[in-house]
């Protein structure tokens, strides 16, 4: 074992997923029928999800345990290393350890495939031909691409708009593992044509494309609608990189003080931290911190309500801290992170203030990835980049006080389809974009109805 990549055998893979559900003094509150406005039970969901999903989704149960076909799978890429960033320490020259979790050594390049392969495992199992779904950046939709070619089934997705363009490499991915792949919004569902029909120049976001996936799945007998994060069954399966981490700090006879995930919907925060939020529920002193944009900034600007996750509301409304469904974010590069609404679960741990939140603009963003690619030598994808920063301010936090902490950050992606975004940013094109707030309060009206 080396002193900087903490390795665990594939044997190690975990078998069990965590379920935090179990160890939450507060549940939010339950997801409500978008109509009837009562609790949803399962024979709602029965239309997109397979059974086995909305259990997942329900059950209060402390471990699920994780299918061999699935596990056989993620032994292609898993467990991710645990590395120590040293000479990223020896640049900023602080006493902090810093590690990072490596999710961008997945075929897909990020930490969506945990959940992708999972989730397709179970429509194939329930007979489903063919799965519709959304994505932003491009990665949720590479990984369900993979992850439906592995298991033969058709894929569709609905990409947003602005990434369609921003990111052609990601839609060329997906279109090699075989998915049929569209820019968001369209003229292929009435949600789109409705969309277009108010502003034919929009850029598109993940509430539009999401009522584009869902109409699709709903209309047609032979599919089911996959979704890439917020729902509990989605930041289930991602706690297997957690698991792997707390094992590869007993390797490292280390323990983190601080960790931090990037947020957008909250899949891949939640993945690495709720893990962690177990111990820190047990009494264990750290703290957890969640990173987002400014010009999406769900937890540090938005609210704790009731809300729709897509903008033609045909979702159970969530509790969550929301933007308003109608909000459509700026065209930033961290396309992933671009989503009005957070996860339930992670928006409650906010809300009883047993995790923290912070948001960055892009440059400063950019600027610390930089660092980080002449350093350690791995380029960050843009959603990554928010972590690097939230961890890099933590370690010069630390030098400033003269203290040695651990800190942990998931690297949720890599950035090899991302250079369009480094070309700007090298190029001093970037914008560092905060939602106005007039903007804010506009998006917001939506949700005095509910």
């Amino acid at each position: 074992m080396s002193d900087n990549r903490f390795l665990l055998p594939d044997s190690a893979v975990p078998e069990q997923w965590y379920n935090i559900q179990a160890d939450m003094k507060t549940l939010p509150p339950p997801p409500l029928h978008p109509v009837t406005r009562e609790p949803v039970g399962p024979e709602a969901l029965a239309p997109i999800f397979p059974m086995e999903l909305i259990q997942q989704e329900m059950t209060r149960e402390r471990w699920i345990p994780i299918p061999d076909p699935v596990r056989d799978i993620l032994r292609l890429w898993r467990p991710t290393p645990l590395v120590r960033a040293r000479r990223l320490e020896q640049a900023l020259d602080t006493p902090a350890h810093i590690y990072y979790k490596n999710e961008g050594i997945s075929p897909a390049g990020s930490h969506k495939a945990n959940t992708a392969v999972a989730q397709v495992y179970y429509n194939k199992k329930e007979g489903t031909r063919r799965i519709s779904t959304e994505t932003g950046a491009g990665q949720w939709g590479s990984a369900l691409s993979m992850a439906c070619n592995f298991f033969g089934l058709e894929c569709k997705v609905y990409m947003v708009k602005v990434s369609y363009h921003q990111k052609p490499y990601r839609r060329s991915l997906m279109q090699l593992w075989g998915a049929n792949v569209t820019a968001s919004p369209s003229e292929e569902t009435a949600a789109g044509r409705a969309v277009l029909a108010k502003d034919p120049d929009s850029p598109g976001s993940l509430g539009m494309a999401i009522s584009e996936a869902v109409e699709d799945a709903v209309s047609r007998d032979d599919t089911k609608y996959s979704l890439g994060s917020v729902l509990n069954h989605v930041l289930l399966h991602q706690t297997v990189i957690g698991l792997e981490a707390q094992k590869q700090f007993e390797l490292a006879d280390d323990y983190p003080d601080v960790v931090i995930g990037c947020a957008g919907g909250g899949s891949n925060f939640a993945g690495l931290a709720f893990p962690f939020v177990k111990e820190k529920l047990a009494g264990r002193k750290l703290r957890i911190v969640a990173v987002e944009p400014t010009a999406c900034p769900t937890l540090t600007r938005g609210v704790f309500s009731y809300d729709f996750g897509d903008v033609a509301q045909m979702t159970p409304l969530l509790a969550m801290y929301t933007l308003g469904h109608d909000f459509v974010p700026s065209g930033i590069h961290a396309g992933g992170l671009r989503y009005h609404g957070m996860a339930s679960l992670v928006s409650q741990l906010y809300k009883d203030e047993l995790i923290e939140a912070r948001a960055y603009a892009q440059n400063p963003v950019f600027a610390a990835a930089e660092l980080f690619a002449k350093t350690e030598g791995v380029v960050p994808a843009p959603e990554t980049a928010h972590a690097v920063r939230a961890a890099i301010d933590e370690a010069l936090r630390c030098k400033e006080a003269g203290r040695r902490e651990t800190i942990v950050f998931n690297f949720s992606g890599h950035g090899h389809f991302d250079l369009t975004a480094y070309d700007a940013y090298l190029a001093g094109k970037l914008e560092d974009l905060e939602y106005p707030e007039e903007k804010l309060q506009e998006s917001l009206q939506s949700l005095k109805a509910l």
